[in-house]
Parts: C-alpha cells; sequence; structure tokens
C-alpha cells in the first residue's frame, strides 16, 4: 500500500490540483478560427427559420442584395479566408502567423460588426458580437504572441 502524499498549491491550501497543459499558440488560434466559422454557420442556418427569408431567396434576394454570380463568389471568398486561417494558423512560421492573425483577425472584426450594424435581430446580432469577440481573442493573442530568448552560440 502506497503513501500518498498531499500536493499544495500556491496559496498553501493541501488537496489534488487540476492538470494544466500549456496549449500552443498556433492550436489555440486555429481552434478560435474554427469556433469563428461554427458561429458564421450557425447563424446562417438560425437565419433560414427568419420568416420571408426563404421566399427571398427563391426570388433571388438576400438582405439588399441580388443573388448573383458576383454575390456568390464573393460570399465564398469570404468564407475562405477564415476557413484557410485554421490551416495557416498551425502552418505558418511564428512571425508571419503572428502578423497574418493580427491583420485578418483585424478585418474580420470591422466585417462582423459591419454585417451587424444594419440588422435589427437579436440572434443575428448576438451572433455578430460573439464573432466580434473571438476575433478580438485572435488579435489578442497573436499580439501577445510567447516569446523565447536566443542563446548565442559558445565561442561566436
Amino acid at each position: 500500500m502506497g503513501v500518498k502524499k498531499d500536493v499544495k498549491d500556491l496559496d498553501g491550501n493541501a488537496g489534488s490540483v487540476l492538470e494544466g497543459l500549456r496549449i500552443p499558440t498556433q492550436v489555440k488560434l486555429a481552434g478560435l478560427w474554427v469556433t469563428v466559422m461554427f458561429m458564421y454557420v450557425y447563424v446562417d442556418i438560425i437565419g433560414f427559420f427568419r420568416p420571408g427569408l426563404i421566399e427571398d431567396i427563391l426570388l433571388g434576394k438576400v438582405w439588399v442584395f441580388d443573388i448573383t454570380q458576383t454575390w456568390m463568389l464573393m460570399s465564398v471568398m469570404m468564407m475562405t479566408v477564415p476557413a484557410l486561417m485554421v490551416f495557416l494558423s498551425l502552418a505558418l512560421p511564428a512571425k508571419a502567423n503572428r502578423y497574418t492573425n493580427i491583420g485578418v483577425g483585424a478585418v474580420y472584426i470591422f466585417i462582423a460588426l459591419g454585417l451587424a450594424a444594419g440588422e435589427n435581430q437579436a440572434y443575428y446580432i448576438f451572433g455578430s458580437v460573439v464573432e466580434a469577440v473571438l476575433l478580438s481573442l485572435i488579435v489578442w493573442i497573436a499580439w501577445k504572441w510567447p516569446r523565447v530568448q536566443r542563446y548565442k552560440a559558445v565561442g561566436n
């Protein structure tokens, strides 16, 4: 029978403590981009239950826009960037990754808030605010990217 030692936390309290692992910055950013994408999808899906929306789509209108090849291409292009950011957050070197996440995140904050500005539907405003908060977190995490000390090799 083994002897169980009490572990004390920083305040000196005995008991067990939760295990905490450091999640790499790249993984945090990729996870946030995935979450932003889920918010985009769910806000749009919930929107299909809005009275009159399906009828407008069948008439070739979305909000105030005509559904054209240009509108559809622009919509796909706008959603391609966050989807690519999931991969780029994992694949880019740290410096490029940091600047890309700050830049793209900031642009998409303005897009999220700009699209919400003309809305009066609570679900859409809520979703846009959550998106803006998540995107702000992306910018913040990228901005505060942890730094490591470089060491010179002996003799150089």
